[in-house]
């Protein structure tokens, strides 16, 4: 049976809430449900258990994060003038978008509660975003003058590393001087 276009958003939308909210473990397909407006059964008419479930919603929510970022990546390194404050105009880009919390608030659900979560759903969900997000980020950071990277795909690594929030964020800093002082150290490891 084929689920309505409305229908599917609205189990989605409405696990993805749950699931960022309770994580997966204490997610229910009822909570869900209730979430989505729909019944369970319709639920498992489309989606054989919780897992399969999750592995959608986490697959799909990643996709759309990872086409964000990767439109931030191409908007930032398309012209690059001046490495130091292009690569900071991008990292905080790349930090300051709002419009993903629900998805990152299911990431740290992730995080925390990996050992409980099917491999095959974290399979997706890296493939779908931050795998493909970082060979983005690799392929474009090799595009670069000015930048000597043996290893794209290390730099890019390094690049996200140094500019994350969680790494660099000291309590009372702004994102820019935090994303400004992970990119000196970036280009200190990878400028001509």
């Amino acid at each position: 049976m084929a689920l309505r276009a409305d229908k599917r958003e609205a189990i989605l939308t409405g696990a993805l809430g749950v699931f960022a909210r309770d994580g997966y473990t204490r997610a229910s397909i009822e909570m869900i449900a209730k979430g989505a407006g729909v019944s369970t059964r319709t639920i498992y008419n489309h989606f054989r258990d919780k897992a399969t479930l999750f592995e959608v919603v986490i697959s799909e929510s990643a996709g759309k994060v990872a086409a964000g970022h990767i439109a931030v990546i191409d908007n930032y390194l398309r012209k690059v003038t001046d490495l130091e404050d292009d690569l900071t105009d991008l990292g905080v880009a790349l930090q300051g978008n709002d419009d993903f919390t629900t998805h990152f608030a299911l990431v740290r659900q992730i995080q925390a509660d990996a050992e409980h979560i099917p491999e095959e759903a974290v399979r997706a969900w890296q493939q779908a975003g931050p795998l493909r997000v970082r060979q983005h980020l690799a392929d474009q950071l090799g595009t670069v003058k000015g930048l000597k990277l043996d290893d794209p795909p290390l730099a890019a690594v390094h690049f996200l590393a140094l500019i994350s929030q969680d790494s660099i964020r000291r309590p009372g800093g702004s994102i820019e001087a935090h994303v400004r002082a992970g990119v000196r150290v970036f280009l200190h490891g990878y400028c001509d």
